[in-house]
């Protein structure tokens, strides 16, 4: 049984025949055989008497993770079952029993995928040896540069140059004591350096005006010490040093530097493999909320925006001193913001389709048998069918209908067609209920099916190790659709208990909702937006203060939500420059 967890988890499979059971009807066993023994059965009892081989036993082929297993039916105590019923039930179970093993395998491989960058990560934070404060590229060359300052070396100046991948030049990265940088930069493509790099030596040329090597006009430069900043597996970059004095570096000053070089070149090469790992996670969990995203067309980009948006509105509050005093999120708190908005509705994968994507209150095939009924009873009594329906149509996809339409549903459901002694009403109980809905498409038994994805969105990402710095994601997503009056879900929670990234993202989430067509009703201008935000922080909905801070900024807020595409790399949002915008 402990294999059959890797493809498929064992209570969902006694859960799934539970209800395959209920379906087949009372006095009748469903089964599930792994390798030809039996792993499962239902109901219980069954356990000791069901035989794959009885005669009265129906049973299909089904391969769970590479292993030949079969569903099996048994009919009603006493009674013969009906062949094709029994086909159409185990094809039934088969389709769903495959499509729980494939999200069960989609899992498994994103964690996987997710635990393998966290090991990763890991190794590169315990690898880190004096520059390991930050696995920031600028970070760890800023920091090599300072250690050059303050270790009292010869060079008045410095610069890194890092290696530009593919190509044997290279990139001004940082510097400190030059004033001609347009001369610096070009550099990059400069001989000299190359030959440094492709070498794995050190250059020193204490006096420049006399050597070959050098054919550079670069101001306040008499004496250059170039060196290779390698890690074990590539030269990283070039570490440049100058003096405006001839003479000025030694041998030992380049023996003691290419120590400190090679250390730094160790951390270099964490520091791009960690940004590169961090662009892969973004890339993975971009496509995770893109996938949800795509299951409705309407709601496509929702999750980007929303993140967008909520990185927006943390910098804002960032400026604000007013609204909420001493507040002030980190680099590592805003990038938390931003997966939180990616992932928010990555619950939503577990949300039925036909829930998810409903536009009507009843669906269309439902609506056609409706009419069918409506057309038999207009041949036998005075009644305009045609109208009648029309009129039904319309109620169907209203949002809000009034009550003139409500009593009109009422009376329709009160006709039917009659025949000795049998009914049959032009509405059922059921299809009255949903026509007779107050507001919206949702019976209350599919809101709650909606509303479960946040806490399934907490379930399904607690099984991933995310990398370090996402410590209240998990929270933030769960709580964005509580309300601050405890009208929420999903646990009601009240004011302070909900964290403030929470009730950012709520107020941005709903945003972004209104603004945006949906399958229900069509998109709403700002100003409409906005007027809504405002009466739901006046109802006690959303923080009233934040609100408010959004409605008088969200100009900026929006402009601020663009610049978030403008990546240094793929998948990574450039909080650093947005900070400064």
């Amino acid at each position: 049984m402990q294999q059959l967890k890797k493809t498929i988890r064992p209570g969902i499979v006694r859960d799934f025949l539970h209800k395959a059971q209920a379906l087949a009807g009372e006095g009748s066993a469903v089964a599930f055989f792994l390798d030809g023994q039996l792993h499962a059965v239902a109901p219980e009892d069954s356990k000791n008497s069901f035989d794959l081989h009885d005669a009265d036993v129906f049973s299909l082929e089904i391969e769970v993770g590479g292993r030949p297993g079969h569903l099996a039916l048994r009919g009603r105590d006493g009674q013969k079952t009906d062949p094709e019923s029994a086909r159409q039930l185990l094809g039934l179970m088969e389709f769903t029993m495959q499509a729980f093993i494939d999200m069960e395998t989609a899992r498994r491989s994103i964690a996987d995928e997710a635990l393998s960058k966290y090991r990763e990560l890991s190794l590169l934070h315990r690898s880190v040896s004096q520059f390991n404060s930050s696995l920031r590229l600028h970070d760890v060359v800023r920091s090599l540069l300072n250690e050059c300052r303050r270790s009292n070396y010869s060079g008045d100046k410095g610069a890194v140059f890092l290696t530009v991948a593919g190509s044997d030049k290279f990139r001004l990265a940082d510097h400190f004591g030059f004033r001609d940088l347009a001369t610096l930069s070009s550099l990059g493509s400069y001989p000299l350096l190359a030959n440094v790099g492709a070498g794995g030596k050190g250059e020193i040329l204490n006096n420049v005006v006399m050597d070959d090597r050098w054919n550079v006009s670069l101001p306040g430069v008499q004496s250059i010490l170039l060196l290779p900043i390698v890690s074990p597996n590539r030269c990283e970059g070039i570490l440049f040093l100058a003096s405006d004095t001839a003479g000025a570096f030694t041998a030992g000053h380049r023996k003691n530097l290419q120590t400190m070089a090679s250390i730094a070149g160790i951390s270099l090469s964490n520091a791009f493999n960690f940004e590169n790992s961090q662009t892969r996670m973004d890339a993975i969990l971009q496509a995770l909320a893109e996938a949800i995203d795509s299951r409705d067309p309407f709601t496509a980009g929702h999750s980007r925006r929303v993140a967008q948006l909520a990185v927006a509105f943390a910098l804002q509050v960032n400026e604000d001193n007013d609204a909420y005093p001493g507040l002030y999120f980190s680099e590592a708190q805003v990038r938390e913001i931003y997966y939180s908005g990616i992932l928010h509705d990555i619950g939503k994968i577990g949300i039925k389709e036909d829930v998810l994507t409903k536009d009507s209150r009843l669906p269309e095939k439902i609506l056609d048998i409706v009419r069918t009924r409506m057309q038999l009873y207009g041949q036998v009594e005075e009644f305009e069918w045609e109208a009648a329906y029309e009129r039904l149509r319309e109620i169907n996809i209203s949002m809000s209908p009034s009550e003139e339409q409500l009593e009109y549903v009422r009376s329709l459901s009160k006709l039917g067609l009659g025949s000795n002694g049998s009914h049959i009403s032009l509405l059922c109980e059921d299809e009255c209920a949903c026509l007779l809905l107050p507001y919206g498409n949702l019976t209350p038994d599919e809101r709650k099916e909606i509303q479960r994805h946040p806490a399934e969105s907490e379930r399904i990402l607690q099984h991933i190790p995310l990398h370090q710095g996402l410590d209240n994601m998990l929270s933030i997503i769960r709580q964005h659709h509580e309300r601050m009056d405890g009208s929420g879900y999903p646990d009601g929670l009240k004011g302070s208990d909900i964290l403030i990234q929470s009730r950012m993202l709520a107020i941005v989430d709903v945003y972004d909702a209104i603004t945006q067509e949906r399958h229900y009703k069509p998109a709403k201008t700002r100003e409409q937006a906005l007027k809504i935000i405002g009466l739901e922080a006046r109802d006690g909905k959303l923080d009233s203060r934040l609100a408010e801070l959004f409605i008088d900024n969200v100009g900026r807020i929006e402009r601020l939500a663009d610049a978030v595409s403008l990546q240094r790399q793929p998948g990574m949002p450039n909080i650093e420059r947005m900070s400064m915008m």
